[in-house]
């Protein structure tokens, strides 16, 4: 019968995948499971259910025999002005695709006192925009290339193994296996102004698809009866290339997911209330495709070269602060959390159709206890709309002036735990 569940779910997220493209933390998500989301993603220290081990394995060997399925809706808006530049000036909406659905899935079972096994599946994040009519349509010399945008969605199957050095303390390991699909409409202006290695793999392509793997590392352990502290780190998850956009990202179409590490503790300040934080670093600019600036560009390196432009992120810093609070058969949740600025300001002009800008992140969540062996959690979030207005951010051989790009966000899931 476990095995029945487990099979099911697996495919469930494979089937909606198409819908999937949750950022917050630049284009990772904020926190992976509900419970977690309900507390602006804390996990490192705090395991609460088997999707525990997408942030931290370690706690895989905490959370005893349970079986979780959740859904998410996420709505972001979006968009971009461009100020200064006799072509392209005007505002843009990018928000033609509006509602996106991520399922998520985890099951963790105690195989002795000292080991446990798991598995959590989950969309890691994504970005998406949307524009009815191309932003670079005027650079087009005439020809219509219609709607732009891009659609980067990206799933993890996670298995995980644990074990308890004793009854506090706990190491784990996950493989974290990766499948990834691209898609980009309406840049052809500048494969056709002579700016990739291979124009034909540039742009409106359709779909391509990779797979990949990497792993996380991960300690939790009690320090007192009431303090908790955890650590984990994740290797670069090394993923095949785009081939159908080798002429578009950086060293022939590698888009690689950038590691990444961080700590947290938890600390049980009464029986009800548990307060939780966690520090983590995203490392962006080891991806080529994402950390490389635009202005390689200007130097002699084209579109899809070893050394060619990307979206020109920034390495970030994200602090999470989380509490929950029992009250009977309800267990109340908020938190908050804050990211650096991942996209500098003189490379917001590629970033047109990759926003993710935003800063300033608040949840809400809840869990109500059904029975010994049933629960229901639900969590919102909201992220605040944040503008990075650009400075010489359009190249002269473009027309000089600025692209000025905002968003914010909203959320909302709900998922289902059994206790076994």
């Amino acid at each position: 019968m476990k095995l029945k569940a487990l099979a099911t779910a697996s495919i469930l997220p494979l089937v909606l995948l198409p819908g999937m493209a949750l950022a917050t933390n630049g284009y990772f998500s904020h926190g992976y499971g509900v419970k977690s989301m309900g507390m602006a993603g804390v996990g490192i220290a705090l395991p609460q259910d088997s999707l525990a081990a997408a942030t931290n394995p370690a706690g895989t060997a905490f959370v005893g025999d349970r079986f979780d399925l959740g859904l998410t809706w996420f709505q972001p808006s979006r968009g971009a002005e461009i100020v200064g530049n006799p072509f392209l000036s005007g505002s843009y909406d990018a928000n033609d695709s509006k509602n996106f659905f991520i399922p998520e899935f985890g099951y963790t079972q105690q195989l002795s006192p000292n080991w446990a096994v798991g598995v959590a599946v989950y969309g890691n994040g994504g970005m998406n925009t949307n524009y009815a009519t191309s932003p670079f349509t005027p650079l087009a010399r005439g020809a219509v290339i219609g709607s732009g945008g891009v659609d980067l969605s990206q799933l993890f199957i996670s298995p995980s193994l644990a074990y308890k050095i004793n009854e506090n303390h706990a190491l784990g390991i996950a493989v974290n296996l990766a499948y990834q699909r691209f898609k980009i409409t309406g840049v052809q202006p500048f494969a056709w102004a002579d700016y990739s290695e291979s124009p034909q793999n540039f742009s409106n392509n359709n779909y391509d698809s990779s797979v990949g793997w990497g792993a996380r590392l991960g300690y939790t352990g009690k320090i007192t009866p009431d303090l908790t502290i955890g650590a984990t780190w994740a290797s670069k998850t090394y993923m095949g290339k785009f081939d159908k956009y080798s002429g578009l990202f950086a060293e022939q179409g590698s888009f690689d997911i950038p590691s990444n590490y961080g700590v947290g503790l938890a600390w049980k300040a009464t029986n009800e209330l548990t307060i939780a934080g966690d520090y983590q670093r995203i490392m962006y600019n080891q991806v080529a495709a994402i950390g490389n600036p635009v202005n390689n560009l200007y130097t002699g390196n084209l579109f899809g070269s070893t050394n060619g432009p990307g979206f020109g992120w920034q390495n970030v810093n994200v602090w999470k602060i989380g509490a929950s609070y029992t009250i009977g058969e309800w267990t109340l949740r908020g938190g908050y959390s804050f990211v650096d600025q991942p996209i500098p300001q003189d490379q917001t002009f590629l970033n047109i159709y990759a926003p993710g800008v935003v800063q300033n992140t608040i949840t809400l969540g809840a869990t109500w206890a059904l029975s010994k062996t049933g629960e229901l959690s639900m969590q919102y979030t909201h992220a605040f709309e944040e503008t990075v207005n650009g400075s010489n951010s359009i190249p002269a051989m473009l027309g000089g002036g600025n692209a000025n790009i905002h968003m914010y966000q909203n959320s909302l899931g709900i998922a289902y735990g059994w206790k076994f």
